[in-house]
């Protein structure tokens, strides 16, 4: 499987609470997007706090349609020391050495494993190498305050410009993979 790491960010690279500043800029054409982005992922790779937000919305929310039926039926690995238990249908808890559990995953046949908000987990995979594809929604907004994305210490990361995309209301999908190291 391949990781691809999506992300929602601001202008100013907050990706904390996408839900209170992104909705403004969600068009058909993002739902379209995120639908295929859906669509080619067999599987979510979550960290706890994510896992919670979602596991606590998904499963209630209603007018979902196929989005929700998918989100509540695909196959989710929750990274998470202090779980004991995941209940949302088709959780899997991930405990041990994070990086080594990740690679196993990538080793499995299949299509996209999702990695989506979890910026702990996020900054980690980074570190270790793992992500094959990093996906930005960069929204038209700056916050001002709020967690950044990549995480202070991180190494430095060059990445290659894959694709891009513009949606009309300003949304910007800007596509990296891992830079060819010569």
């Amino acid at each position: 499987m391949r990781l691809v790491a999506t992300e929602y960010l601001s202008l100013d690279g907050v990706f904390e609470e996408p839900g209170k500043w992104s909705f403004p800029f969600f068009n058909d054409e993002a739902q379209q997007f995120k639908w295929s982005e859906l669509q080619a992922s067999d599987a979510l790779l979550l960290g706890r706090k994510t896992y919670e937000g979602f596991a606590a919305a998904w499963p209630t929310m209603p007018n979902t349609g196929e989005f929700g039926e998918k989100m509540n039926t695909m196959t989710k690995y929750v990274v998470s020391s202090t779980l004991d238990k995941v209940e949302w249908s088709g959780s899997k808890l991930v405990r041990g050495e994070v990086a080594a559990e990740v690679l196993k995953l990538k080793q499995a046949p299949g299509h996209d494993l999702l990695l989506s908000g979890s910026g702990q987990l996020f900054n980690a995979l980074m570190h270790a190498n793992l992500i094959d594809l990093y996906r930005f929604m960069l929204h038209p907004i700056a916050l001002g305050k709020g967690k950044r994305l990549f995480a202070n210490g991180v190494d430095q990361r060059i990445l290659e410009l894959a694709e891009t995309k513009t949606f009309g209301s300003g949304i910007l999908i800007l596509e990296y993979r891992p830079a060819k190291r010569s």
